[in-house]
């Protein structure tokens, strides 16, 4: 990789990581971006999981010691979200990447459905129990998505959000908080593994590792300072572009694209 394109890496990794503390959805442009400068796709998911671990420890230091923690769900919620990523992370060894061609930007726009529909949902202000069934089916899905987020990760902590605003009836500022805490646990797992199977670029990935982790520092500190509705304003439109640029960008622009370099029959 020249020395131009590594530094562009450098200054996405470090420009994303900023925003996406409120945002998430990270991979979905810093993978794109390694595939882009043409490191190879596996590489690429690892060694981008390599710097999401460092992401998430920039971003949670300024939140660990904020009353946004839930402390009492924490300790089942990092242990499902643990064995979630030891599978995902196997899963990637496996499954090709392109099955999530669909299931990532249908996810993405789901969330943007919900979240512009049930407008309260989120605030800072509105103090609602979550019913037991509902919070079991928080924990269930938290499961779930740890395999999703230890496979690629691309809009995990996004679907995570909306997960704790919907089921726990978390505000978004106190699931985004929740979120950066379990992504370690996420991310830091998956890269043991994929470290042990030699799939990291360490020098590619110590440089965006450093670039993501000051990034991810200064997004963390204007988060605790954004009013709410600013944050549910961020994530809700960052989660419309993302969705919507991976369906018709992604998706279907690569399908015509294979479908228009295909010779006739």
């Amino acid at each position: 990789m020249h020395g131009v394109q590594l530094v562009l890496l450098i200054v996405i990794f470090f420009f994303t990581s900023t925003v996406s503390v409120v945002t998430g959805s990270t991979s979905l442009i810093t993978v794109p971006a390694m595939l882009y400068f043409g490191v190879e796709p596996r590489v690429a998911l690892a060694t981008n999981m390599f710097a999401l671990t460092f992401l998430s420890l920039g971003a949670s230091a300024p939140l660990r010691k904020s009353k946004l923690i839930d402390r009492s769900r924490l300790p089942a919620l990092a242990s499902l979200t643990t064995i979630g990523s030891v599978l995902g992370a196997l899963l990637l060894l496996l499954v090709p990447v392109h099955s999530l061609n669909l299931i990532v930007p249908c996810a993405m726009i789901g969330v943007a459905l919900f979240s512009t529909m049930y407008r309260k949902a989120g605030g800072d202000n509105v103090q609602l129990s979550p019913k037991h069934q509902t919070e079991m089916i928080g924990y269930v899905l938290t499961f779930f998505l740890g395999i999703y987020g230890g496979f690629f990760s691309g809009g995990y902590v996004t679907l995570l959000t909306a997960l704790f605003v919907a089921t726990f009836r978390s505000s978004f500022r106190e699931a985004i908080a929740m979120t950066k805490i379990l992504n370690i646990f996420s991310s830091a797992i998956a890269t043991a593994i994929f470290m042990w199977n030699g799939l990291v670029d360490y020098r590619l990935g110590s440089l965006l590792a450093v670039s993501m982790l000051l990034g991810a520092a200064l997004g963390a500190k204007i988060v605790v300072h954004l009013a709410d509705r600013w944050i549910r304003r961020i994530f809700l439109a960052a989660v419309w572009i993302l969705g919507l640029k991976a369906l018709f960008v992604d998706l279907l622009g690569r399908g015509a694209t294979q479908t228009h370099l295909e010779p006739s029959r």
